[in-house]
């Protein structure tokens, strides 16, 4: 028996195999820091970018796009907020941060490692979600006396993604981890 046309179109490659099990692994850190009490709303760890870093670093920007959109998509269905502001204000988030990581990848890897990317990414996703407030959901420029809580954050959270994501990296390229086909 001959597979058909359909079926030979929608075999999954291992790329696909790999981006999916990235984009759950990244869905999952989202869900589960939704259940994380924050001081302040739109303040988060954004655990997931750690997931997102590690792609562009071993598979590019393509595969990290894939995994961060997949991200917030199914993570605003599982959520409940497909379609709210929430999800436009974290879209729009991972858009400015995915153009901004998609840039930092030019620049020179021994000064721009995961970490400095991060960070950089971290200030490009506040940026996105402060444009998208101002824009659409507070059309007053108070809304950006709250720079300064949200650079804090940003700065906190990139270097602490970053610094993680630096390690799963430094794990992953080791001996050990080669072999064992990490």
């Amino acid at each position: 028996m001959t597979p058909s046309t359909t079926e030979i179109i929608l075999r999954p490659s291992a790329e696909d195999h790999r981006v999916a099990r990235h984009a759950a692994a990244a869905i999952v850190l989202t869900v589960a820091e939704a259940a994380i009490p924050l001081p302040l709303p739109g303040v988060k760890p954004g655990l997931a970018n750690i997931i997102v870093l590690v792609v562009l670093a071993r598979w590019g920007w393509r595969e990290a796009v894939w995994v961060a959109l997949l991200r917030v998509l199914v993570s605003s269905l599982l959520l409940g907020q497909f379609l709210a502001p929430g999800f436009f204000l974290s879209l729009a988030g991972s858009v400015a941060s995915l153009a901004v990581l998609g840039l930092a990848m030019h620049l020179p890897g021994r000064a721009f490692g995961p970490v400095s990317q991060s960070v950089l990414a971290a200030f490009a996703h506040i940026g996105g979600q402060l444009v998208v407030a101002r824009a659409w959901l507070v059309p007053h420029d108070g809304v950006f006396y709250l720079v300064p809580v949200f650079a804090l954050a940003a700065t906190l959270f990139g270097l602490v993604n970053g610094l993680m994501a630096a390690r799963l990296l430094q794990e992953t390229s080791s001996p050990t981890a080669q072999q064992a086909g990490v």
